[in-house]
């Protein structure tokens, strides 16, 4: 039998930075655009609500099409397909600085969605894979933290470079990162050891899909990832529109420095990835989720500097979660992990476009505070979903030991 990645080899150091890495190019691929919304109306004489399709058409065509990278990472292989995936996504990212109309740089971003939905499902597949299973919380939550400074960094880096020059020069630095982002994962991460080629025919996928449907502990951990995104991306959508009002007045420069909190995630991801593979899941994503909550309802107060912790207790909450839930996708299917992690992924992009709208709608009738009544209510949803399962997990291994004994 193949020996696992362990901790403390020159192999961990290798997989783990060369994880973070393309971690950390996919989301910032995915989310610099965003404060480019303006501009582009802007440049291109389109509506805002038309510009923001650069964010859109990249996040819709992953969710989807993950399913089918997950199917394709069976008979090819995980490391090939997500090293295509983050160097053809750089080069495109390079491309669209070079875009001459609104039409063509939408191409580009909805080929993006496309081919970047070969790194996200199967990063997390390989952890579960490839690591000895004592650290892979722990190692998700490494992966996560490149999410969140993804994220961040390629927020911050084109908003800067795109008031200092333009965002041709924004996006083309972008695309110049994760093209060498990509090319260390390629060359650094170490082969597959315990994967084997699976070529399932593509009329059986849809089989497959649906044997991890049937999965009560799956369909949970799902039905949370849809909870808990949709959530996130309701507070983050909307809090912006409630500080540049009064009585706050901030400045968009200033909201924008909100993101900055996703460092607090960076943090947390790893912590309670690590907490996890000691604790157990069950237990640590329910206190996840209870922060979530508890920053959330803070968030409520008028108080600027108190709103803001608010948000950043919130974020803390989110990326430790997500980072337990995550890896127990892949970890609780005793098959088709490729399959189960792009399944809870969907649930998770599915969350985001189906609770932000609604967030808007609330918003629009009856403020923050209907906005938060929408987010505390998945939230204590999501909560009594994790303590049903920290029960089961509980019964579980306490009939274990009684066997044992």
């Amino acid at each position: 039998m193949a020996q696992y990645i362990v901790k403390g080899t020159k192999e961990y150091w290798q997989a783990i930075s060369s994880l973070f890495m393309g971690s950390f190019a996919t989301f910032a691929i995915l989310y610099s655009p965003q404060p480019l919304i303006a501009v582009f109306a802007e440049q291109f004489a389109v509506t805002p609500a038309m510009a923001s399709l650069t964010v859109s058409l990249a996040t819709g065509p992953l969710a989807v099409c993950m399913l089918l990278a997950a199917w394709l990472s069976d008979a090819v292989g995980r490391k090939k397909i997500m090293a295509i995936a983050l160097v053809f996504s750089a080069v495109l990212m390079i491309l669209a600085a070079l875009s001459a109309n609104f039409s063509t740089l939408l191409l580009i971003r909805t080929l993006h969605g496309i081919i970047l939905a070969g790194f996200p499902a199967i990063a997390m597949v390989y952890v579960n894979e490839e690591f000895h299973p004592a650290i892979t919380g722990l190692v998700i939550g490494i992966y996560i933290s490149g999410n969140s400074l993804g994220g961040l960094a390629g927020r911050l880096i084109v908003s800067t470079l795109s008031d200092l020059w333009s965002w041709q020069i924004a996006l083309a630095s972008i695309g110049a990162v994760s093209l060498l982002s990509g090319l260390w994962f390629w060359r650094s991460l170490p082969e597959s050891r315990h994967f084997a080629v699976r070529r399932l025919p593509i009329r059986e996928l849809g089989a497959a899909f649906g044997n991890l449907l049937h999965n009560p502990l799956l369909v949970a951990v799902y039905t949370i990832s849809f909870l808990i995104m949709g959530s996130f991306v309701a507070l983050y959508n909307y809090i912006g529109c409630v500080l540049l009002a009064p009585p706050y007045n901030l400045s968009q420069t200033l909201v924008g420095l909100i993101f900055v909190v996703y460092l607090v995630g960076t943090f947390s991801s790893t912590l309670m990835g690590r907490l996890s593979d000691r604790e157990g899941k069950a237990k640590i994503l329910v206190v996840g989720l209870v922060i979530m909550l508890a920053g959330c309802l803070i968030t409520l107060n008028l108080n600027l500097y108190l709103k803001i912790l608010g948000i950043a207790i919130f974020t803390f909450g989110f990326f430790g979660a997500h980072s337990v839930a995550s890896g127990w996708a892949g970890q609780g299917a005793a098959t088709d992990k490729a399959q189960s992690t792009a399944l809870y992924l969907l649930f998770f992009y599915c969350g985001a476009s189906i609770l932000g709208a609604a967030g808007g709608t609330l918003l629009m009738s009856y403020g923050w505070q209907g906005v938060v009544v929408l987010i505390g209510a998945a939230l204590l949803a999501a909560v009594s979903i994790a303590v049903i399962l920290l029960k089961i997990c509980g019964a579980g291994a306490a009939l274990k030991h009684n066997s044992a004994g």
